[in-house]
C-alpha cells in the first residue's frame, strides 16, 4: 500500500465517517463524536497539558488507519501512572515530558487504539501505525511514547514489533453477564453474605425517599444537563481533582449520541440531587462519573453499580465497566481483570530501570489478582476475564 502519513491537531479536519469506519465495533468513546466534542468543547487545553496530534494514514484520499494521539506535557488524565519515571529522567538530568500519549483522555477504558477497520490489512496497517507514531517520538524529540489500555489486537501488534514497547498491566474490576434473566437471578449466584448485604444497602435507599430514575441522555433537557454537571463538579472537587469536561460537553454527548449515554438519577422535592453518568455500546455499559449533595447510605452503590447492572441484564448487554480501581467492586460481583498498556521509552538506562521494574511490578499484579479472585463472590466464581 502506498500510504501517506498526515498529522492533525484538530479531528474536526477528518471527516466523521471515515473516522467511525475504521473502529472494529461501537465503542463510543472511540467515536469522532465523542473524541472532536473534547476538542470542540474546550475540554483539552495546551495549558491544561494535551495538545492533539493524531497519526492518520492515507491512501488516495480515503483514510485507512488512524490514532488517537496527543502530546502530553503532565501525566494528568491517564490512569496508567508513571510519574516516578517521569522524576527519574529528571534526576538523571533529562527531560521526561513532554510524551507522546495514544489513549482516550479521561477514560480508562479497554478498546482498540490502533483503528485499522476489519479487513485483511487491519495488522499491517496496526504496524505502519506504530511505526509512524516512534518516528513522530524521533522528530519531535520527546522522551516516550505510550499506549494505554489496549484490546488484544492493539496488544498483539505492540508485541511483534521487535520489542519496542515496554509491557504494563494493571486491575480493574468487571462485571460480566452471565445470562441471569434479572437482578434476583443474579443476587441468587452470590454467596449468602454478599447477597444479603447487596439487598440491606438498596432497602437504604429505598427507604430515604428519593426517586431513582434511569435515563437516556437525549431525553435530558439544558436545565437537568446543568445540575448533571454541577454534581460532576462538586465530586470533583471534594477530592481536590482537576474537573476537565465542560456543560456544553455534557449537553453534546447527550445530543449526538443517542441510544449510547445513560443516566441513573436520584431526586427529592427540590430536583435532582444524585446522578451516575455511563456510556454504552452494544456490549458494554461503561461507568464514568458519580456526584451526590445528598449523604443517603447505599446512594454510590444504588446509581453507580446496580442500577447499571440492572440495565446491563435488561437490555442482554454482555460486560459492566464501571471504570478505574476499587477493591469494593468485588462484594458487589465485580471481578478483577487484568489491564494492559506498552511504553517505548527512548532514553536507555530509563527503559533498562523501567523494564526491570514493570517484571517486578506484574509479578505483583498477577500475584494480586488470584489473590482477589480467592475472595470471589459467586457461590460458584465464573471464569474472570484477563
Amino acid at each position: 500500500m502506498n500510504l501517506a502519513l498526515r498529522i492533525d491537531e484538530r479531528l474536526d479536519a477528518i471527516p466523521a465517517a471515515d473516522w467511525d469506519a475504521l473502529r472494529p465495533d461501537d465503542n463510543p468513546f472511540l467515536s469522532h463524536a465523542f473524541l472532536a466534542g473534547l476538542e470542540r468543547h474546550d475540554c483539552l487545553r495546551a495549558d491544561w497539558g494535551w495538545q492533539a496530534r493524531h497519526v492518520t494514514l492515507w491512501e488516495g484520499g480515503q483514510l485507512r488507519a488512524a490514532l488517537p494521539c496527543y502530546v502530553k506535557s503532565n501525566s494528568h488524565g491517564e490512569f496508567v501512572f508513571d510519574h516516578a519515571w517521569a522524576h527519574a529522567l529528571q534526576r538523571a538530568g533529562g527531560r521526561y515530558y513532554p510524551k507522546l500519549l495514544g489513549a482516550i483522555p479521561y477514560s480508562p477504558v479497554v478498546g482498540p487504539r490502533l483503528l485499522a477497520g476489519r479487513g485483511a490489512a487491519a495488522q499491517r496497517l496496526r504496524a505502519q501505525l506504530l511505526r509512524a507514531l516512534l518516528e513522530q517520538r524521533e522528530i519531535l524529540q520527546l522522551s516516550s511514547a505510550h499506549l494505554l489500555f489496549l484490546d488484544d489486537a492493539d496488544r498483539a501488534a505492540c508485541d511483534a514489533a521487535d520489542g519496542a514497547w515496554l509491557a504494563r498491566q494493571d486491575i480493574q474490576f468487571h462485571w460480566v453477564n452471565r445470562g441471569w434473566p434479572d437482578f434476583e437471578a443474579f443476587l441468587g449466584a452470590l454467596k449468602h453474605k454478599k447477597h444479603k448485604n447487596i439487598r440491606a444497602e438498596r432497602a437504604q435507599v429505598a427507604a430515604c425517599g428519593l426517586r431513582i430514575e434511569w435515563r437516556e441522555g437525549a431525553s435530558l433537557d439544558d436545565a437537568e444537563w446543568d445540575a448533571v454537571h454541577a454534581l460532576y463538579l462538586d465530586t470533583f472537587d471534594a477530592h481536590g481533582n482537576h474537573a476537565a469536561l465542560t456543560p456544553a460537553f455534557f449537553r453534546h454527548l447527550g445530543a449526538a449520541l443517542p441510544g449510547r449515554i445513560w443516566l441513573a438519577l436520584a431526586r427529592d422535592a427540590t430536583g435532582i440531587v444524585a446522578m451516575a453518568l455511563f456510556l454504552s455500546s452494544s456490549t458494554t455499559l461503561y461507568g464514568r462519573y458519580w456526584g451526590s449533595r445528598v449523604p443517603a447510605p447505599g446512594l454510590h452503590f444504588e446509581l453507580c453499580y446496580y442500577q447499571g447492572i440492572e440495565h446491563c441484564l435488561r437490555v442482554g448487554l454482555q460486560r459492566f465497566e464501571p471504570g478505574a480501581q476499587g477493591e469494593h467492586k468485588l462484594a458487589r460481583g465485580f471481578l478483577p481483570t487484568l489491564t494492559h498498556s506498552r511504553h517505548a521509552i527512548a532514553h536507555a538506562g530509563l527503559r533498562r530501570a523501567v523494564a526491570d521494574y514493570l517484571a517486578r511490578e506484574g509479578e505483583q499484579v498477577t500475584a494480586y489478582r488470584g489473590e482477589l479472585l480467592q475472595h470471589a463472590p459467586y457461590a460458584q466464581p465464573p471464569a474472570a476475564s484477563g
